[in-house]
């Protein structure tokens, strides 16, 4: 456990599936708040992630990178490829290259069903 500034403990952060929200999505929570979330669609064997968010109150705890990690790995186990078009996402696989394997391509077809899912 990590020591807060006021002394207190502070607990590991978890990081949860939404699946049953539109659109489904990975959150983070921290000390039971909802420090933020990432964002995506799911469409053949491609799990598309759109958007990321961390709360202005959680960042620069590298929170980020850790619902990130998650999400992609449990992308990985459920069989799925990652296209990257949240810039979160871009920036977390163009540094990490444990999901290259993964991979694919931000296509217009990816972005449409993005948009479809939105609509």
């Amino acid at each position: 456990m990590n020591e807060s500034e006021s002394g207190t403990a502070q607990l590991e952060p978890i990081i949860t599936q939404a699946a049953d929200l539109n659109p489904p999505r990975y959150e983070i929570s921290l000390d039971g708040e909802r420090a933020g979330f990432t964002s995506y669609v799911d469409r053949d064997q491609q799990r598309i992630f759109f958007h990321t968010e961390i709360d202005d109150r959680f960042t620069g705890r590298g929170l980020a990178g850790k619902l990130i990690r998650a999400a992609l790995t449990d992308t990985r186990s459920a069989g799925r490829r990652i296209v990257p078009i949240c810039p979160f996402v871009a920036a977390f696989v163009q540094k990490h290259h444990d999901f290259d394997d993964l991979l694919d391509p931000v296509t217009p077809e990816a972005k449409a069903a993005v948009e479809a899912a939105l609509s």
